[in-house]
């Protein structure tokens, strides 16, 4: 087995585990969330395999680098993030609703690196800036800051799908009480927030290694500083003014949108030191 064939074989499964957890919200059938689960879990496992096989296939390429270098990696890395982030949550508080709203996220990215033609999947040596013993530490914090604030996006999208009184309805009885979600909303923000924190802190110290000077206000390191503040008052609106429901949603999901054009956006849109990713 290949890095190539086990990441093929990733994206099939967590699509599958994208239709079970759609199905176990459209049809309250218990039994499709779990199968879901249990499908997620094997894509994460050969999630895993892919990016330990790219690790090795670098090295016999005479390359021997980590697999987090480009687009293609990072997307590869960002599922594996949100999946393990993910498992781990619905175990801990046996939650399965918000599954339906995490699993597409989980899916849409490696679907993204496998399938769009733009984005090469082509092991390449680093270039200079890259190496650095800090890659790793920068892009493995910023990327499970980033799975923390998917989780909490999901969550919040939850409270403008969920009725307040849902009645029998079929669709909505799977979904978290508003009460479980406000406070997973808020746990994973605080593990998104202190991820990113490490991530912002570990790439100034990486870009004074590689550049000379710990900020340059380069975009990606703007956007990042925005991401920050935006999940920075969502706790302040939290701890300090004690908002809940809805309106914090809103400020989750705001943030989700920095981070995503964070990511994307300036990858695609706009020039700088970050170009390369």
């Amino acid at each position: 087995m290949n890095s190539a064939f086990a990441l093929s074989s990733t994206t099939l499964l967590y699509g599958l585990a994208m239709v079970c957890y759609v199905g176990a919200f459209a049809f309250k059938k218990k039994t499709l969330a779990t199968a879901g689960f249990y499908v997620l879990a094997a894509g994460f496992l050969a999630n895993t395999a892919g990016i330990g096989l790219r690790w090795v296939e670098s090295y016999q390429m005479g390359i021997g680098r980590a697999p987090f270098s480009n687009m293609y990696e990072s997307l590869v890395f960002f599922s594996w993030t949100m999946a393990a982030l993910y498992m781990y949550v619905e175990m801990k508080y046996k939650e399965q609703g918000f599954g339906v709203f995490v699993c597409p996220l989980i899916f849409l990215s490696i679907a993204y690196a496998s399938f769009d033609p733009s984005i090469s999947a082509k092991i390449s040596p680093l270039i200079p800036a890259l190496k650095s013993n800090w890659l790793i530490a920068h892009v493995v914090t910023c990327f499970l800051g980033y799975a923390g604030f998917a989780l909490a996006f999901g969550l919040s999208l939850t409270y403008f799908i969920k009725p307040k009184q849902p009645g029998n309805s079929v669709i909505f009885s799977r979904l978290p009480d508003e009460e479980i979600l406000d406070e997973l909303t808020y746990q994973m923000v605080v593990f998104g927030f202190l991820f990113l924190t490490i991530g912002i802190i570990t790439g100034a110290v990486w870009a004074n290694s590689a550049w000379g000077k710990y900020w340059s206000w380069d975009p990606k390191e703007t956007w990042s500083l925005i991401t920050w503040f935006v999940y920075a008052i969502f706790l302040h609106l939290r701890m300090m003014r004690g908002w809940h429901g809805r309106n914090l949603a809103l400020v989750s999901i705001t943030g989700f949108m920095a981070v995503m054009f964070t990511y994307f956006g300036v990858n695609f849109l706009l020039s700088g030191l970050h170009s390369y990713g």
